[in-house]
């Protein structure tokens, strides 16, 4: 599906909440005073620290939160002033979260790219002060007569608004009078009080005294694309490979790999990353299964990037040439498909940069040049840049790079270890491109401590792997998937892959193929954006012994597939993958991370959550709920009662509704409460969608 969410539509916005704009006059303070006088704290979006502007993605539910109260018993209200990029204003109402802490909050989904601008403004809502009290005291008999002028007074205030409706104006000026009038009985009286018609002309045009005014902050909304995508990586080279009679490999190219695409556009992916397509180094090149000794033909690691063909702006020979390449980005384009680069800043011994650049590179007492390392791996036919030998020179060579695929037709990139790299060089370069090209995306390949991956996500990386491979049992993926959704969700965005060429799970290795049915689903649901490595469909799981990572690594030799054949025979799992990726497209609330809801199952190994949009923040203008419930457990049966807070969705507790599992198409009544079995060896994940209410 192209990307086509940089159109910027009538109203930059939807909202639920969004009432007229208006000026505001802010409370005066005196000069030493900072707190307004009706507190203002905790702003959400926000990111720690308050140094790094908070994203969003065109489409994305945002909630804007904040902490609000005032001194005694008067009620108030609070709202949401926004700037789109295009300078319209609007103005969104935030409800009351009722959590004890004073909390309120609005959704706003925002529909145009760039910097918008944001503050909170807090007031005395007259009319809800009044009207808590005269429903107390008239329905008492107390200060009935003074509860009835006052409300007679507020009302008149209100009419002297000159942008307020006539119509509103007119049913104002009937109940002030009926509450003046002696001949209108108390009840009566009390029934204005109560008047649901009179409650919302102040629910959308309220009374505001004291209103106070909170900083203005900055929100940053980025293409969708930024935030929601399916991801398949493949290595070109494999695409199209053909093995001789003497065992000798030719190796496919951009135009072999080419022909694999419709198959990825069917089943559904939208994004297809690339690893490094450039020359690759013939020192130290490393053989089959990362072994130190290489034969003739072996094609080495795709990261041991650069030799005499030349480094980063240069495409492997054997690919093609740079017009191919070029031809290969437009196939991907006209099959909905956006092609990542990768972009891994380190170079093979036998890279230009080595030679004309041997301060970028760590020089050991001995005089050789370090290699890289992460214990107990070793990569002996890769250096690591020295970012502090020549950072100017680095920056710029790293910059010319980026620009040079840009040009290419590439504006999405994924990081290669960007943890081991300065966080200020990261901040920098992203700040420069995203300032050129606005749609460029940057992915974090930061399988690293939570301190350096979140530091990634707030210095402008628009995208992160994270630890999800290693979530696998229910109490970790409630706890994982909750943070990422409520805790990061101002600034990390996941990319939830299910495998690497580096990464093979032992719950991959030894769950058979539940389990890859297992993670694929969780993955597609519980975030907007997740990935898929090639061979996954094939259900890849023996691995090389003592690591966790495929035996016959594709990052050292081709690999050879018969894609058709397993799906022809039913032996691949590219029709779940196309059914999971269609009910992505499908279901709006699936392309949001910050709607999951984590529920309840009496069993250790059934995880229950849901993904509710409502309608007025929906593109489809209906809301949209999906149910997963997943039996993590890919050796067993699970039985059990899954326990569902319904008002998630707005359906009552014990009320009855449909829903239709989108793997089987079944159908079935539910409530907050219901039965479930989940095979592992036949459907281990229900994936329903809340059709209807009764």
């Amino acid at each position: 599906m192209a990307d086509t969410t940089t159109l910027t539509p009538e109203l930059p916005w939807r909202s639920a909440a969004s009432i007229p704009v208006r000026p505001v006059k802010p409370t005066p303070t005196s000069r030493n005073v900072v707190t307004p006088r009706i507190p203002l704290a905790l702003p959400h979006p926000s990111v720690p620290g308050g140094r790094f502007r908070p994203s969003a993605f065109v489409g994305e539910a945002v909630p804007f939160t904040v902490t609000a109260f005032r001194e005694g018993h008067d009620l108030i209200g609070v709202h949401v002033r926004l700037f789109s990029p295009s300078g319209d204003e609007s103005l969104h109402r935030l409800s009351p979260l009722n959590d004890g802490f004073d909390r309120w909050s609005a959704l706003v989904v925002p529909l145009e790219q760039g910097v918008w601008r944001f503050r909170f403004e807090s007031y005395a809502d007259d009319f809800a002060t009044w009207e808590h009290a005269a429903d107390l005291k008239i329905a008492a008999g107390v200060d009935v007569a003074v509860m009835r002028e006052m409300g007679a007074q507020l009302f008149d205030r209100a009419r002297g608004e000159k942008k307020r409706p006539g119509s509103d104006k007119d049913v104002l000026y009937d109940a002030a009078r009926a509450l003046r009038d002696p001949d209108t009985h108390d009840d009566v009286a009390l029934d204005i009080v109560r008047d649901p018609a009179i409650a919302a002309l102040f629910h959308a045009r309220p009374l505001m005294g004291l209103v106070s005014v909170g900083r203005d902050a900055e929100l940053l909304v980025e293409r969708t694309r930024a935030g929601v995508g399916s991801w398949y990586e493949f290595f070109p080279r494999s695409e199209g490979a053909t093995r001789a009679e003497d065992g000798s490999v030719v190796s496919g190219t951009f135009r072999t790999a080419a022909e694999r695409l419709p198959a990825v556009a069917a089943m559904g992916f939208d994004v297809l990353y690339l690893p490094p397509i450039h020359p690759i180094g013939q020192t130290n090149r490393k053989g089959p299964n990362n072994t130190l000794v290489t034969q003739p033909g072996d094609p080495g690691s795709p990261w041991a990037i650069g030799g005499a063909a030349g480094g980063h702006d240069s495409v492997h020979p054997d690919l093609g040439t740079l017009d191919d390449f070029r031809a290969f980005v437009a196939a991907a384009r006209e099959n909905d498909i956006e092609v990542a680069l990768d972009l891994a800043l380190q170079a093979s011994p036998d890279h230009p940069w080595v030679t004309e650049h041997p301060e970028w590179f760590t020089t050991l007492p001995d005089g050789s040049i370090a290699f890289a390392e992460n214990p107990p791996k070793k990569y002996q036919d890769i250096y690591p840049v020295n970012f502090d030998n020549d950072p100017d020179g680095i920056r710029a060579e790293v910059l010319r790079i980026v620009r040079h695929w840009i040009a290419q037709g590439v504006k999405i990139f994924r990081v290669d270890n960007p943890h081991t790299k300065p966080l200020q060089f990261w901040e920098w370069l992203i700040a420069t491109v995203s300032a050129e090209e606005p749609d460029a995306v940057f992915l974090a390949e930061a399988f690293t401590r939570p301190a350096p991956l979140q530091g990634l996500a707030m210095a402008g990386f628009q995208q992160s792997y994270t630890y999800f491979t290693w979530r696998n049992t229910k109490e970790e993926l409630e706890e994982f998937l909750s943070g990422l959704a409520h805790e990061t969700d101002d600034f990390l965005r996941p990319n939830l892959f299910v495998n690497t060429p580096d990464i093979l799970t032992e719950y991959l290795q030894f769950g058979g193929r539940p389990a890859y049915k297992i993670r694929a689903a969780i993955a597609a649901t519980a975030a907007p954006t997740y990935g898929v490595y090639a061979g996954y469909e094939l259900y890849e799981n023996v691995a090389r012994p003592g690591a966790e990572e495929n035996i016959d690594n594709e990052k050292f030799e081709y690999k050879f597939r018969d894609w058709a054949g397993a799906e022809a025979a039913g032996d691949s799992l590219a029709p779940y993958l196309r059914m999971l990726n269609e009910a992505r497209r499908a279901h709006p609330a699936l392309g949001q991370l910050r709607d999951l809801s984590v529920h309840w199952s009496d069993d250790d190994a059934i995880l229950v959550y849901s993904k509710h949009l409502d309608a007025a923040l929906s593109p489809t203008g209906e809301s949209d709920t999906i149910i997963v419930i997943a039996n993590v457990d890919p050796h067993s049966t699970r039985e059990s009662t899954v326990h569902l807070d319904t008002t998630v969705w707005g359906v009552e507790p014990g009320t009855s509704y449909d829903v239709e599992d989108l793997v089987t198409g079944q159908v079935w009544t539910w409530a907050d409460h219901n039965f479930v079995r989940l095979d592992a060896f036949t459907e281990p994940v229900h994936i329903l969608h809340v059709k209807e209410n009764r």
